[in-house]
C-alpha cells in the first residue's frame, strides 16, 4: 500500500527535479555526442567542412549547429536561458530531421533518434526551466521565467 502511495501521490517537487534531470541529460548528450568534436574542429586550425542544408553555407552553418550544441547545450545544463537554448536546440534538430529525411532521405532508424532529440527540446521549451536553475533564481520574482 506505501508503494501505491508513493507512486499517485504528488510531491510537489517531482516535476521540477524531472526538469532538472531531462535539462542535464539533453544537455550532456548533445554536448558530448556532438559539442565537443565542433569545438576540436574549431579550434584545431583546419578549414572547417561542412554541410549546407539551408543553403546558407558550410560554414555559417557550422557556426549556428556550434552555436547550438555547445553553447545551447552548456546553458541548458545549468539551466540558463532554458527556453531561447531549448527553442534553438529545437530549430537545430527540425533542419537536422529535414535534412535526412528529405535530402538524405535517411530510414525511420536515423529519424527516430532526431525525431525525438527535437521532442525533448520543446518539451523543455515549453514546460521551461524548472526551480531547479539558474533562470529560477534570477528570473522568480518576474512573470516570466527565461
Amino acid at each position: 500500500m506505501k508503494l501505491v502511495n508513493y507512486l499517485t501521490k504528488d510531491y510537489g517537487k517531482g516535476n521540477d527535479y524531472g526538469l532538472l534531470l531531462l535539462r542535464i541529460v539533453a544537455g550532456l548528450v548533445i554536448f558530448y555526442g556532438h559539442g565537443i568534436e565542433k569545438m576540436q574542429t574549431l579550434f584545431s586550425g583546419q578549414e572547417i567542412q561542412f554541410l549546407d542544408p539551408i543553403g546558407i553555407g558550410g560554414t555559417t552553418s557550422f557556426y549556428l549547429a556550434f552555436f547550438a550544441e555547445v553553447i545551447c547545450a552548456l546553458l541548458l545544463i545549468v539551466g540558463l536561458f532554458t527556453r531561447w537554448s531549448a527553442l534553438i536546440l529545437s530549430i537545430n534538430f527540425l533542419v537536422i530531421l529535414f535534412f535526412h529525411a528529405f535530402i538524405a532521405k535517411d530510414g525511420f532508424q536515423v529519424l527516430e533518434s532526431r525525431f525525438l532529440y527535437m521532442l525533448v527540446y520543446v518539451v523543455i521549451f515549453l514546460l521551461g526551466p524548472g526551480k531547479f536553475s539558474i533562470d529560477y533564481l534570477l528570473f522568480k520574482n518576474k512573470n516570466t521565467i527565461a
